[in-house]
């Protein structure tokens, strides 16, 4: 699935691929130490927003997950 900013998809496809290499590898088998995507999300993350506003895309009262994001009601 592409990004919603085109120069975004790239960068999606990494962080995507380094997720579930680590989600697979070490989250699935218990290690939960640590987040070595961490920097490829916030660029990601980064671009994305880059994109909504260029794009003029309303957000207004939509909640976003993330690193250190506590879902609602925890």
């Amino acid at each position: 699935m592409n990004s919603v900013g085109e120069g975004c998809t790239e960068l999606k496809r990494e962080y995507d691929q380094c997720f579930n290499r680590w989600f697979a590898e070490k989250f699935l088998k218990g290690d939960r130490s640590g987040d070595p995507c961490i920097e490829m999300f916030k660029n990601y993350q980064q671009c994305v927003q880059k994109a909504i506003k260029d794009k003029d895309i309303p957000i207004e009262g939509v909640e976003f997950m993330g690193p250190n994001k506590e879902k609602p009601g925890s």
